[in-house]
């Protein structure tokens, strides 16, 4: 069966290296323990060629849809953001050129120029075929909320292209408050893949319900990850707590989520976190993908050989979700 994975990541060093490496620090990347059973995802990152391809063709993906990952054009201010971002996305756009059957890809954006992303956006759908844009995370402490975004939000319902909202390293300021004082090691895990990744990704998108940013655009299409990013447990209590506070919306806080929300099963290749997400946004609404190379291809593969689904339930979940939101053609 034809199989579409859609957080999947690359960066290209050769571009990434002209970022203030004090910038970096300050953002928050420190080093990785380099895994001992398996390769280096960070080794894996950069390569876009035959190692990538043959992962793929043994565990029987047919495509991945690329974005990058890591230090990136979100750190980069005015101008030289902006150029960043363009040249990054023009390396994407070579490289899918070069296995145009087997990888697509998700726009990069200049994000602390707010109105140069609307404009990148356009750039890359139009002239690339690109499926939408992946933003990490806050930039400066903003969430897309912000004013600044508009303009972004409103090309993307123009264009008919989803929002990916990928978690990014905490700001500084809620690292010291939540995941100081633990070991190195442990304090990192715990304010990204381990917990703050995840948290961070539903207030992100609770805020896009909250501010009414959603309401005001009605068509906008978002993905989240990670299975939801515990979103599906919390559906009831959410919408019980705030029933008092929302007469500024139009709709209940999950009816908005559910109206204009897809999820993937990035990295969570378990049985229950994917039975709360069948029972809260539904089969039509959820997406196969990995999170290569932070994950590996096998653990993906792995999980869609495990799960119990109907032969049309398990094609919506392998690629037919994916083709129609993002338009791919088999």
């Amino acid at each position: 069966m034809r199989v579409v994975a859609l957080e999947e990541h690359f960066n290209a060093p050769h571009l990434t290296k002209r970022i203030d490496p004090s910038v970096v620090k300050a953002r928050g990347f420190i080093p990785r323990k380099v895994p001992k059973d398996r390769p280096n995802p960070m080794d894996l990152l950069p390569e876009l060629g035959d190692i990538r391809l043959k992962s793929m063709d043994d565990t029987g993906i047919t495509v991945q849809v690329l974005s990058a990952a890591g230090a990136g054009p979100d750190l980069v201010p005015g101008v030289d953001g902006i150029a960043l971002a363009r040249e990054m996305n023009d390396y994407l756009a070579e490289t899918c050129a070069k296995h145009p059957t087997r990888f697509k890809g998700f726009a990069a954006l200049p994000l602390q120029t707010g109105e140069a992303c609307g404009d990148e956006l356009v750039r890359c759908v139009k002239q690339f075929g690109f499926v939408g844009a992946l933003i990490n995370g806050t930039t400066e402490g903003r969430f897309l909320d912000h004013p600044m975004y508009g303009s972004l939000l409103a090309a993307a319902v123009e264009l008919d292209v989803p929002i990916y909202i990928h978690p990014h390293i905490p700001p500084a300021a809620v690292r010291e408050a939540y995941y100081s004082g633990l070991e190195p090691g442990a304090s990192r895990i715990l304010a990204t893949a381990g917990w703050g990744w995840h948290s961070e990704v539903a207030i992100h998108l609770l805020r896009l319900v909250l501010t009414g940013a959603l309401d005001k655009h009605r068509k906008l299409k978002v993905i989240i990850g990670h299975m939801g990013e515990m979103l599906p447990v919390m559906f009831d209590r959410i919408d019980k707590v705030s029933a008092l506070d929302i007469d500024h919306l139009q709709r209940t806080i999950t009816r908005t989520i559910q109206d204009q929300v897809w999820i993937t099963t990035s990295g969570v290749f378990t049985a229950p976190p994917f039975v709360a997400a069948l029972q809260t946004f539904g089969i039509d609404r959820i997406m196969f993908s990995v999170d290569y190379p932070f994950a590996p291809n096998q653990a993906g593969r792995r999980f869609l050989d495990a799960i119990s689904l109907s032969p049309a339930d398990m094609a919506k979940l392998c690629h037919g979700n994916a083709d129609a939101l993002l338009k791919l053609k088999a």
